[in-house]
């Protein structure tokens, strides 16, 4: 499926971190989420973050084109759009996460300026300036993440792709949140060969905090911490 839409003019003006949290804090999540898609709706803080280097670090979002593979209730999705992208796809294979992000679209007055599909990732076809992705971390699903990481460089030359941190870091989680941000660490040497493997470079890593409260019936506490690594990711020039 190729891009159809042209948006809005790109915002110019630089949007406040705490601004974007609370726009991003009215887009609903995952009203059932399900267990085998490993559906885990991103924090607005983590989202704002993930956003903001995106956006402002890297030049990446502000009149781009942008696609959000897996995205769930739009949460990236619409945080790109508003912060000024020039066109937004997001899709997902679930059907009722679709029909929450169109609601949520409509709700925050950006249901022109983004295309949301229901299918599987390999529905999209075409280029874009940017990925932005909260795939499958692989726990439910060993290795479900790495077809998202082939997709994004496929179709984009710049990626941020989020994925577990490769160990339990309880010091690590300590610094999060003190620092309610995120600190640069070592890429996963597994990840960074499979991204190079597909003509990729991992540019930058950035730990994170991601609180998820209990959802299904294994977890066991009412919330639970853990890192997540930010990635981002530029395509190799041919």
């Amino acid at each position: 499926m190729r891009r159809i839409f042209m948006g809005e003019h790109a915002q110019k003006r630089l949007i406040r971190k705490l601004d974007l949290e609370r726009f991003l804090s009215k887009v609903s999540p995952q009203p059932n989420p399900q267990v085998h898609l490993e559906q885990y709706t991103v924090s607005e803080q983590l989202a704002a973050n993930m956003l903001y280097i995106a956006a402002y670090a890297n030049d990446d979002i502000v009149g781009k084109s942008v696609l959000d593979l897996g995205c769930g209730t739009g949460r990236l999705a619409l945080g790109a759009l508003y912060l000024g992208a020039k066109e937004v796809v997001g899709v997902d294979i679930d059907r009722s996460a679709i029909k929450t992000a169109h609601e949520n679209s409509r709700k925050a007055g950006l249901a022109k300026g983004v295309q949301l599909v229901n299918g599987d990732i390999n529905t999209i076809v075409g280029k874009f300036d940017t990925v932005l992705q909260n795939p499958p971390f692989g726990v439910q699903t060993r290795e479900a993440d790495r077809a998202f990481i082939v997709k994004a460089v496929e179709v984009s030359n710049s990626i941020y792709t989020l994925h577990n941190h490769p160990k339990v870091d309880t010091r690590l989680i300590k610094q999060l949140k003190a620092r309610q941000g995120f600190l640069q660490v070592p890429a996963s040497p597994f990840i960074e060969r499979f991204v190079t493997k597909h003509l990729g470079t991992v540019s930058a890593v950035y730990a994170m905090l991601m609180t998820i409260p209990r959802i299904f019936d294994f977890h066991t506490k009412l919330k639970h911490d853990f890192v997540i690594d930010l990635y981002v990711i530029k395509k190799k020039e041919p």
